[in-house]
Protein backbone atom coordinates (compact mmCIF):
# COMPACT_ATOMS: atom_id res chain seq x y z
CA UNK A 1 0.00 0.00 0.00
CA UNK A 2 1.33 3.59 -0.73
CA UNK A 3 2.32 5.13 2.25
CA UNK A 4 1.46 8.51 0.97
CA UNK A 5 -1.72 8.18 -0.12
CA UNK A 6 -3.89 10.20 1.99
CA UNK A 7 -7.67 9.67 3.30
CA UNK A 8 -11.27 11.32 3.19
CA UNK A 9 -10.38 12.06 6.40
CA UNK A 10 -6.66 12.46 8.16
CA UNK A 11 -6.38 12.40 12.16
CA UNK A 12 -3.04 14.29 13.90
CA UNK A 13 -2.41 12.23 16.93
CA UNK A 14 -2.80 8.44 18.11
CA UNK A 15 -4.21 8.69 21.67
CA UNK A 16 -7.50 7.62 22.49
CA UNK A 17 -9.20 10.82 21.27
CA UNK A 18 -7.93 10.54 17.79
CA UNK A 19 -8.37 6.54 17.54
CA UNK A 20 -11.73 6.50 18.56
CA UNK A 21 -12.85 9.22 16.43
CA UNK A 22 -11.32 7.00 13.52
CA UNK A 23 -13.26 4.00 14.61
CA UNK A 24 -16.75 6.07 14.35
CA UNK A 25 -15.17 7.15 11.29
CA UNK A 26 -14.40 3.61 9.89
CA UNK A 27 -17.76 2.38 11.19
CA UNK A 28 -19.51 4.81 9.28
CA UNK A 29 -17.67 3.65 6.27
CA UNK A 30 -15.09 6.50 6.08
CA UNK A 31 -11.87 6.28 4.44
CA UNK A 32 -9.86 7.28 7.25
CA UNK A 33 -5.94 7.52 8.05
CA UNK A 34 -4.35 8.02 11.54
CA UNK A 35 -0.83 9.88 11.96
CA UNK A 36 1.29 9.31 15.24
CA UNK A 37 4.25 11.15 15.87
CA UNK A 38 5.45 8.20 17.62
CA UNK A 39 3.44 5.05 18.57
CA UNK A 40 -0.16 4.68 19.72
CA UNK A 41 -0.90 5.08 23.12
CA UNK A 42 2.29 5.69 23.97
CA UNK A 43 1.74 8.81 26.32
CA UNK A 44 -0.89 9.70 28.12
CA UNK A 45 -3.87 7.92 26.79
CA UNK A 46 -2.26 4.59 27.49
CA UNK A 47 -0.55 5.18 30.77
CA UNK A 48 -3.28 7.07 32.99
CA UNK A 49 -5.62 5.94 36.26
CA UNK A 50 -7.91 4.44 33.91
CA UNK A 51 -10.91 6.38 35.55
CA UNK A 52 -14.28 6.45 33.27
CA UNK A 53 -16.78 8.68 35.07
CA UNK A 54 -16.62 12.63 34.24
CA UNK A 55 -20.07 13.51 35.66
CA UNK A 56 -19.31 17.08 34.64
CA UNK A 57 -19.43 16.75 31.32
CA UNK A 58 -21.64 17.32 28.90
CA UNK A 59 -20.25 13.90 27.40
CA UNK A 60 -21.02 12.01 30.62
CA UNK A 61 -24.48 10.07 29.89
CA UNK A 62 -23.06 9.06 26.78
CA UNK A 63 -19.41 8.01 28.24
CA UNK A 64 -21.77 6.14 30.85
CA UNK A 65 -24.08 4.40 28.29
CA UNK A 66 -21.38 3.14 25.89
CA UNK A 67 -18.84 1.57 28.48
CA UNK A 68 -20.75 -1.74 29.37
CA UNK A 69 -20.47 -2.09 25.53
CA UNK A 70 -17.03 -1.44 24.49
CA UNK A 71 -15.42 -5.03 24.12
CA UNK A 72 -18.30 -5.94 22.54
CA UNK A 73 -18.46 -3.00 19.97
CA UNK A 74 -14.70 -2.88 19.37
CA UNK A 75 -14.01 -6.74 19.22
CA UNK A 76 -11.22 -6.87 21.64
CA UNK A 77 -10.94 -6.44 25.91
CA UNK A 78 -10.69 -3.16 27.58
CA UNK A 79 -11.15 -4.93 30.64
CA UNK A 80 -13.81 -2.37 31.41
CA UNK A 81 -15.38 -2.84 35.16
CA UNK A 82 -17.78 -1.26 36.50
CA UNK A 83 -18.49 1.38 39.82
CA UNK A 84 -16.67 3.79 41.89
CA UNK A 85 -15.81 4.52 45.33
CA UNK A 86 -14.83 7.79 46.62
CA UNK A 87 -12.40 7.71 50.11
CA UNK A 88 -13.06 10.77 52.51
CA UNK A 89 -9.96 10.94 55.13
CA UNK A 90 -11.79 13.95 56.87
CA UNK A 91 -15.27 15.63 56.63
CA UNK A 92 -14.11 18.24 54.23
CA UNK A 93 -13.40 15.33 51.57
CA UNK A 94 -17.05 13.84 52.75
CA UNK A 95 -18.52 17.24 51.73
CA UNK A 96 -16.81 17.03 48.58
CA UNK A 97 -17.81 13.54 47.41
CA UNK A 98 -21.52 14.52 48.73
CA UNK A 99 -21.51 17.19 46.05
CA UNK A 100 -20.57 15.09 43.51
CA UNK A 101 -23.21 13.00 44.47
CA UNK A 102 -26.04 15.44 44.20
CA UNK A 103 -24.72 16.74 41.03
CA UNK A 104 -24.62 13.13 39.71
CA UNK A 105 -27.90 12.39 41.13
CA UNK A 106 -29.60 15.73 39.09
CA UNK A 107 -28.44 13.85 35.67
CA UNK A 108 -29.96 10.50 36.92
CA UNK A 109 -27.51 8.69 38.58
CA UNK A 110 -27.53 6.85 41.80
CA UNK A 111 -25.16 6.86 44.95
CA UNK A 112 -24.73 5.63 48.25
CA UNK A 113 -22.97 6.75 51.19
CA UNK A 114 -20.90 4.73 53.09
CA UNK A 115 -19.90 4.79 56.51
CA UNK A 116 -16.58 3.58 57.47
CA UNK A 117 -17.82 -0.01 57.99
CA UNK A 118 -19.19 -0.08 54.56
CA UNK A 119 -16.11 1.36 52.75
CA UNK A 120 -13.51 -1.06 54.33
CA UNK A 121 -15.54 -3.88 53.13
CA UNK A 122 -15.74 -2.72 50.12
CA UNK A 123 -11.98 -1.64 50.19
CA UNK A 124 -9.95 -3.55 53.30
CA UNK A 125 -6.87 -1.93 53.08
CA UNK A 126 -8.57 1.62 53.17
CA UNK A 127 -7.38 3.92 56.12
CA UNK A 128 -9.07 2.96 59.63
CA UNK A 129 -9.18 6.73 60.19
CA UNK A 130 -11.42 7.44 57.10
CA UNK A 131 -14.86 8.95 57.75
CA UNK A 132 -16.87 7.32 55.13
CA UNK A 133 -17.38 7.53 51.41
CA UNK A 134 -19.83 7.47 48.23
CA UNK A 135 -20.57 4.32 46.34
CA UNK A 136 -21.49 5.37 43.24
CA UNK A 137 -23.69 3.51 41.05
CA UNK A 138 -22.16 4.61 37.49
CA UNK A 139 -18.47 4.74 36.25
CA UNK A 140 -15.93 2.61 36.56
CA UNK A 141 -12.71 2.14 34.91
CA UNK A 142 -11.05 0.01 31.82
CA UNK A 143 -6.78 -1.04 31.25
CA UNK A 144 -5.31 2.00 29.12
CA UNK A 145 -2.96 0.04 27.23
CA UNK A 146 -5.46 -2.66 26.66
CA UNK A 147 -7.99 -0.08 25.04
CA UNK A 148 -5.87 1.98 23.05
CA UNK A 149 -5.30 -1.55 21.56
CA UNK A 150 -8.52 -2.23 21.18
CA UNK A 151 -9.38 0.64 19.45
CA UNK A 152 -6.22 0.82 16.98
CA UNK A 153 -7.12 -2.91 15.85
CA UNK A 154 -10.41 -2.27 15.50
CA UNK A 155 -9.96 0.92 13.63
CA UNK A 156 -7.66 -1.31 11.15
CA UNK A 157 -10.23 -4.29 11.18
CA UNK A 158 -12.87 -1.76 9.57
CA UNK A 159 -10.44 -0.80 6.82
CA UNK A 160 -8.77 2.14 8.63
CA UNK A 161 -4.81 3.18 8.20
CA UNK A 162 -2.79 3.72 11.49
CA UNK A 163 0.84 5.17 10.11
CA UNK A 164 3.25 5.20 13.27
CA UNK A 165 6.15 7.57 14.01
CA UNK A 166 5.06 9.57 11.51
CA UNK A 167 5.43 13.25 12.84
CA UNK A 168 2.82 16.12 11.60
CA UNK A 169 5.51 19.11 10.39
CA UNK A 170 2.28 21.49 8.79
CA UNK A 171 -1.34 21.87 7.73
CA UNK A 172 -1.69 23.09 3.95
CA UNK A 173 -4.85 25.37 3.41
CA UNK A 174 -6.44 26.54 0.35
CA UNK A 175 -9.39 28.43 -0.41
CA UNK A 176 -10.50 28.38 3.38
CA UNK A 177 -10.02 24.32 3.58
CA UNK A 178 -7.20 22.14 4.64
CA UNK A 179 -6.10 20.82 1.79
CA UNK A 180 -3.20 17.80 3.13
CA UNK A 181 -0.57 17.47 5.69
CA UNK A 182 2.99 17.57 5.01
CA UNK A 183 5.05 15.40 7.68
CA UNK A 184 8.23 13.47 7.90
CA UNK A 185 7.28 11.06 5.95
CA UNK A 186 5.50 12.90 2.72
CA UNK A 187 2.55 14.93 2.23
CA UNK A 188 -1.19 13.44 2.60
CA UNK A 189 -3.62 15.12 1.21
CA UNK A 190 -7.55 14.90 2.42
CA UNK A 191 -11.48 16.12 2.55
CA UNK A 192 -11.24 16.73 6.30
CA UNK A 193 -8.73 17.28 9.42
CA UNK A 194 -8.86 16.04 12.45
CA UNK A 195 -6.19 17.40 15.20
CA UNK A 196 -6.24 15.64 17.87
CA UNK A 197 -2.69 16.07 18.97
CA UNK A 198 -2.97 16.45 23.11
CA UNK A 199 -0.09 18.75 23.74
CA UNK A 200 1.08 19.16 20.45
CA UNK A 201 -2.12 20.77 18.79
CA UNK A 202 -1.24 24.71 19.74
CA UNK A 203 1.98 24.59 17.95
CA UNK A 204 0.18 22.64 15.25
CA UNK A 205 -2.69 25.11 14.51
CA UNK A 206 -0.75 28.21 15.56
CA UNK A 207 0.78 28.99 11.90
CA UNK A 208 -3.06 28.99 10.45
CA UNK A 209 -3.35 31.92 12.89
CA UNK A 210 -5.69 29.47 15.59
CA UNK A 211 -5.00 29.93 18.78
CA UNK A 212 -5.48 26.91 20.89
CA UNK A 213 -4.42 27.93 24.83
CA UNK A 214 -3.02 25.13 26.30
CA UNK A 215 -0.52 24.65 28.80
CA UNK A 216 1.91 21.36 28.92
CA UNK A 217 2.37 20.19 32.52
CA UNK A 218 4.32 16.69 33.50
CA UNK A 219 2.18 13.82 35.18
CA UNK A 220 3.09 11.19 36.72
CA UNK A 221 2.37 7.55 38.19
CA UNK A 222 2.96 4.64 40.19
CA UNK A 223 2.47 1.07 40.09
CA UNK A 224 2.45 -1.54 43.06
CA UNK A 225 3.63 -5.09 43.92
CA UNK A 226 0.28 -7.10 43.62
CA UNK A 227 -1.99 -6.94 46.40
CA UNK A 228 -5.12 -9.24 47.11
CA UNK A 229 -7.71 -8.21 45.04
CA UNK A 230 -10.58 -5.74 46.29
CA UNK A 231 -14.37 -6.24 45.89
CA UNK A 232 -14.18 -3.16 44.09
CA UNK A 233 -10.91 -2.05 41.79
CA UNK A 234 -12.16 1.66 41.36
CA UNK A 235 -11.26 3.56 44.50
CA UNK A 236 -10.31 7.10 44.79
CA UNK A 237 -9.17 9.20 47.36
CA UNK A 238 -6.32 12.15 48.93
CA UNK A 239 -5.98 13.45 45.91
CA UNK A 240 -5.46 10.42 44.04
CA UNK A 241 -6.94 8.30 40.94
CA UNK A 242 -6.84 5.32 39.73
CA UNK A 243 -7.47 1.63 40.24
CA UNK A 244 -6.39 -2.21 41.32
CA UNK A 245 -5.86 -4.05 37.96
CA UNK A 246 -7.16 -7.60 37.27
CA UNK A 247 -3.99 -9.07 38.87
CA UNK A 248 -3.91 -6.62 42.08
CA UNK A 249 -1.39 -4.42 41.40
CA UNK A 250 -2.14 -0.52 42.68
CA UNK A 251 -2.28 2.06 39.54
CA UNK A 252 -2.75 5.77 41.01
CA UNK A 253 -1.23 8.99 39.78
CA UNK A 254 -3.46 12.44 40.53
CA UNK A 255 -0.45 15.33 40.81
CA UNK A 256 1.25 17.42 41.56
CA UNK A 257 2.12 18.35 38.01
CA UNK A 258 4.96 19.82 36.92
CA UNK A 259 4.00 23.31 34.70
CA UNK A 260 6.21 23.10 31.13
CA UNK A 261 6.86 26.12 29.38
CA UNK A 262 4.88 25.89 26.19
CA UNK A 263 7.24 27.12 23.49
CA UNK A 264 10.21 25.56 25.29
CA UNK A 265 12.09 21.88 25.46
CA UNK A 266 9.98 19.54 27.65
CA UNK A 267 12.19 17.42 30.29
CA UNK A 268 12.75 14.30 29.39
CA UNK A 269 9.48 11.84 30.42
CA UNK A 270 11.57 10.08 33.29
CA UNK A 271 9.79 10.13 36.86
CA UNK A 272 11.30 12.93 39.54
CA UNK A 273 11.94 11.55 43.05
CA UNK A 274 9.93 14.62 44.98
CA UNK A 275 6.47 13.84 42.84
CA UNK A 276 7.24 9.80 43.26
CA UNK A 277 7.43 10.43 47.02
CA UNK A 278 4.74 12.98 46.66
CA UNK A 279 2.37 9.87 45.28
CA UNK A 280 3.46 7.61 47.19
CA UNK A 281 3.07 9.32 50.59
CA UNK A 282 -0.14 9.73 49.75
CA UNK A 283 -1.13 6.35 48.51
CA UNK A 284 0.23 5.17 51.73
CA UNK A 285 -2.77 7.14 53.94
CA UNK A 286 -5.01 5.97 51.82
CA UNK A 287 -4.28 2.56 52.10
CA UNK A 288 -1.85 2.22 54.87
CA UNK A 289 -2.23 -1.69 54.88
CA UNK A 290 -0.37 -1.19 51.62
CA UNK A 291 2.34 0.53 53.42
CA UNK A 292 4.70 -2.54 52.90
CA UNK A 293 4.08 -2.93 48.62
CA UNK A 294 7.16 -2.23 46.56
CA UNK A 295 6.58 0.35 43.56
CA UNK A 296 7.22 -1.89 40.86
CA UNK A 297 7.47 1.30 37.99
CA UNK A 298 6.60 4.54 37.86
CA UNK A 299 5.59 6.66 34.56
CA UNK A 300 6.08 10.69 33.53
CA UNK A 301 4.23 11.98 30.18
CA UNK A 302 3.39 15.19 29.11
CA UNK A 303 -0.34 15.87 29.22
CA UNK A 304 -2.52 19.69 28.24
CA UNK A 305 -4.66 21.58 30.54
CA UNK A 306 -6.84 24.42 28.97
CA UNK A 307 -7.64 27.52 31.23
CA UNK A 308 -10.80 25.96 32.70
CA UNK A 309 -9.70 22.36 32.46
CA UNK A 310 -12.36 21.53 30.07
CA UNK A 311 -11.62 20.11 26.35
CA UNK A 312 -12.08 21.78 23.36
CA UNK A 313 -14.31 19.39 20.93
CA UNK A 314 -15.02 22.34 17.59
CA UNK A 315 -15.53 21.93 14.06
CA UNK A 316 -13.86 25.18 13.03
CA UNK A 317 -15.55 28.07 10.97
CA UNK A 318 -12.65 28.38 8.73
CA UNK A 319 -10.96 26.40 7.87
CA UNK A 320 -14.14 24.65 7.48
CA UNK A 321 -13.10 21.13 7.28
CA UNK A 322 -11.21 21.11 10.51
CA UNK A 323 -12.37 20.05 13.80
CA UNK A 324 -10.23 20.32 17.13
CA UNK A 325 -10.74 17.77 19.63
CA UNK A 326 -8.18 18.45 23.06
CA UNK A 327 -9.28 17.00 26.09
CA UNK A 328 -7.31 18.55 28.80
CA UNK A 329 -5.71 15.63 30.25
CA UNK A 330 -9.46 13.63 30.44
CA UNK A 331 -9.23 12.12 27.49
CA UNK A 332 -9.03 8.10 28.60
CA UNK A 333 -12.46 8.12 29.78
CA UNK A 334 -14.26 10.30 27.68
CA UNK A 335 -12.49 8.29 24.62
CA UNK A 336 -15.90 6.38 23.68
CA UNK A 337 -17.95 10.00 23.46
CA UNK A 338 -15.41 11.88 22.73
CA UNK A 339 -14.33 10.07 19.32
CA UNK A 340 -18.22 9.55 18.63
CA UNK A 341 -18.86 13.58 18.75
CA UNK A 342 -16.02 14.19 17.00
CA UNK A 343 -16.98 11.38 13.83
CA UNK A 344 -20.20 13.63 13.54
CA UNK A 345 -18.95 16.91 13.84
CA UNK A 346 -16.89 15.83 10.81
CA UNK A 347 -19.50 14.17 8.96
CA UNK A 348 -22.62 16.50 9.64
CA UNK A 349 -20.94 19.78 11.34
CA UNK A 350 -22.88 18.75 14.62
CA UNK A 351 -23.39 16.36 17.48
CA UNK A 352 -26.21 14.90 17.35
CA UNK A 353 -26.25 13.30 21.45
CA UNK A 354 -24.84 16.22 23.49
CA UNK A 355 -24.69 20.40 23.11
CA UNK A 356 -21.25 21.18 22.61
CA UNK A 357 -21.85 24.58 23.06
CA UNK A 358 -19.68 24.86 26.58
CA UNK A 359 -16.42 23.18 24.31
CA UNK A 360 -16.05 25.41 21.45
CA UNK A 361 -13.14 27.30 21.15
CA UNK A 362 -14.19 30.62 21.16
CA UNK A 363 -15.00 30.78 24.93
CA UNK A 364 -11.51 31.55 24.70
CA UNK A 365 -12.02 35.03 22.41
CA UNK A 366 -11.26 37.16 25.45
CA UNK A 367 -8.49 35.21 27.40
CA UNK A 368 -5.75 37.64 28.92
CA UNK A 369 -2.52 37.12 27.54
CA UNK A 370 -0.93 36.47 30.86
CA UNK A 371 -3.41 33.86 32.14
CA UNK A 372 -0.66 31.06 32.89
CA UNK A 373 0.45 34.03 34.95
CA UNK A 374 -2.44 34.23 36.46
CA UNK A 375 -3.16 30.84 37.16
CA UNK A 376 0.65 29.89 38.27
CA UNK A 377 0.80 27.71 35.69
CA UNK A 378 4.11 28.30 34.91
CA UNK A 379 7.44 26.28 35.35
CA UNK A 380 9.41 26.25 38.54
CA UNK A 381 12.28 29.33 38.30
CA UNK A 382 15.70 27.11 38.08
CA UNK A 383 17.97 27.25 41.22
CA UNK A 384 21.48 28.92 41.14
CA UNK A 385 21.11 29.06 37.46
CA UNK A 386 20.58 25.07 36.76
CA UNK A 387 17.89 24.66 34.45
CA UNK A 388 14.75 22.73 35.59
CA UNK A 389 13.69 19.17 34.58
Amino acid sequence: MDETKGAAVVIVGGGVTGLSAAWWLARAGVEVLVLESGIVGWEASGRNGGGCTHYYSPLFQEEQRLWPQMDRLLGYPTEYRRFRVGVALNPGQMVRYDTVAGHAARLGFHSTRLDAKELRELAPPVSEAAVGGVFSHFGGHANPQRTVQAYAWAVQDLGGRILQNCAVTGIEVGGGRVRGVATTRGRFGCEALVVAAGPRTSALLAPLGIDVPLTPARAEMIVTAPLPAMALGGVDGNGLYGRQTLRGNLAYGGGPHEWLDPDGAWPPRRPTTPLLRNLARRLVELFPKAGHVRVLRSWAGVIENTPDGRPVIDRLAEPANLTVATMSSVGFGLSPASGKAVAQLVQDGRCHFADLSSLRLERFANLPRDWRERRGWVPPEPADGVAVG
